[in-house]
């Protein structure tokens, strides 16, 4: 049974119709839905900052996920926390390189050092990638949505990038702070 919806859902999905196959000619209704609800997701910013380190505080430093990730050197406790995680990161490389492109390689956007967009799609399409390989079982039905996600990962993002121009203001967008 399929939770209650979020309120922006609706909005969030015509938008991503409109960029996705109005202006780019791409027609996926399970990425299109995909990144619907994660906009609906990322519009809490708790949600965009959910990874935490072992003292609990937000993990906002792409390397630090990507080692938090990590069963065999870091520190995710299991296979499945490792999915979990890196299906974070997929999310947050596509989030803020499609809406928050200027945080990008910004001194401003975090306390350390702020990825590049060449670094958030590298990360982006790697862990899609990674989660795509979880294929079985209860991730079977979700899998292939993942690896079109890593395999035409420059394409959602401009998608994104589309979308974001058409919504957004027209300056500059700053990403949120993580609130606790």
């Amino acid at each position: 049974m399929k939770s209650q919806t979020h309120p922006l859902e609706p909005f969030f999905q015509q938008a991503v119709r409109n960029s996705y196959e109005g202006k780019l000619g791409l027609h996926d209704p399970g990425v299109m839905s995909y990144v619907a609800n994660l906009l609906c997701e990322f519009s809490d910013s708790r949600r965009l900052y959910s990874m935490r380190d072992k003292s609990g505080r937000p993990i906002e430093n792409l390397e630090e996920m990507e080692l938090a990730a990590d069963p065999v050197n870091g520190t995710a406790p299991s296979f499945d926390a490792e999915r979990a995680l890196r299906k974070h990161i997929g999310d947050y490389a596509l989030f803020v390189a499609g809406m928050y492109p200027e945080a990008a390689g910004s001194p401003r956007h975090l306390r350390h050092h702020s990825p590049s967009l060449a670094e958030l799609i590298r990360a982006g399409k790697e862990s899609y990638f990674i989660v795509s390989q979880f294929n079985l079982f209860e991730y079977e039905k979700e899998a292939p949505i993942f690896a079109r996600l890593s395999d035409g990962f420059e394409r959602w993002l401009l998608g994104l990038t589309l979308l974001r121009e058409e919504i957004g203001p027209r300056t500059p967008f700053e990403l949120p702070p993580h609130v606790n």
